[in-house]
């Protein structure tokens, strides 16, 4: 088959509920010797291979599992968690959420408290956890299944739902580039997020395909937060010749160097083109509504969960981004030499 059956595919060639499929699996006795035949034979016809983890999800042991974070974004983290929590009530599993510093020195420990003393059965981890090397070794050894959210290493080795950041950064530089923005500032994500250094290549990337030299200091530092994006707004308009467009690495970030802008009275998009990345509620309730790239943290969040529910071998999955344009970007009145 050219994909891996899971135990719904079987619960629907069987033409039982999955909770059905989940006892003949675990051996219960309440199931009729005819009932049982029937879901072998459609496991035998559907080559269905049930895993450790598949066992442990379809109920033998807690039937929860935890999603793990450390994301200074409320708007994102509520995404992510809705959508993790939507795949979860579909199958009666417990969702809890818990979140982690993944720059504390214990943050193994603390993982390793939250497997033993909940005994939940999976994991989702959500970045910048997802590339902690100390959760993961944690994970490895106490053999629990985990599923990570956007990756930026060692994606062969674990199942993994992920976009393209590089590609959606360099995507909104070129629409900006086209829209006649020859100087753009740009403000990096939170070191902690491979996502961060993605973008920046994307941004970089799509500079130098359009023959736009790059300049150090049109990069600011930020934290995926609204302070650091006022801090970087205000070094940005501060400069000389300041950039006629911002590309904010989140939302939260666009937002901090529109309220910049706001304060000094500044037309926008006339005066300053500002924006985003994610595409969160945020992106549409400030002034003007945001342009964004629309991540899809709902649908990333939903396939983990999907996949780890499912259980069976490493699977990988390659999300759309989406350019969406809204009204805080427009072709510069000023140009720059």
């Amino acid at each position: 088959m050219s994909e891996r059956s899971n135990i719904r595919d079987v619960a629907a060639r069987a033409g039982v509920a999955v909770k059905t499929v989940s006892r003949v699996l675990n051996d219960h006795p309440y199931v009729s010797a005819e009932t049982k035949a029937r879901v072998q034979q459609a496991m035998r016809e559907l080559e269905f291979r049930p895993s450790t983890a598949a066992r442990i999800l379809s109920g033998a042991k807690s039937n929860q599992i935890a999603l793990i974070y450390d994301n200074h974004s409320p708007y994102y983290m509520f995404q992510i968690q809705n959508g993790c929590w939507s795949r979860c009530q579909a199958d009666g599993i417990r969702l809890l959420a818990q979140p982690v510093d993944v720059a504390a020195p214990n943050v193994g420990d603390q993982v390793r408290g939250l497997v033993t003393e909940t005994h939940v059965d999976g994991i989702i981890l959500s970045s910048p956890v997802t590339d902690c090397d100390e959760v993961l070794r944690a994970l490895e050894a106490l053999d629990v299944p985990f599923v990570r959210i956007s990756p930026g290493t060692n994606h062969a080795l674990t199942s993994s739902v992920y976009m393209d950041d590089a590609q959606a950064a360099d995507d909104m530089t070129t629409h900006l580039v086209n829209m006649g923005h020859r100087r753009i500032g740009f403000i990096k994500g939170h070191p902690n997020h491979m996502a961060s250094d993605d973008r920046l290549f994307g941004y970089r990337r799509a500079l130098d395909r359009a023959g736009i030299s790059y300049e150090p200091q049109l990069v600011a530092n930020g934290e995926f937060d609204f302070d650091s994006g006022v801090s970087a707004g205000a070094a940005f308009l501060d400069m000389a010749e300041p950039p006629t467009a911002i590309f904010a690495s989140n939302d939260d970030m666009a937002a901090g160097v529109l309220a910049v802008a706001h304060d000094r009275g500044l037309d926008l998009p006339g005066d300053l083109s500002v924006a985003g990345f994610d595409d969160t509620t945020l992106a549409r309730t400030v002034w003007p509504p945001l342009t964004t790239i629309h991540q899809p943290m709902f649908d990333l969040a939903h396939t983990a969960t999907e996949i780890l529910i499912a259980g069976g071998d490493i699977a990988h999955r390659r999300l759309p981004h989406q350019l969406i344009e809204r009204g805080s970007v427009a072709p510069p009145r000023r140009t720059c030499s």
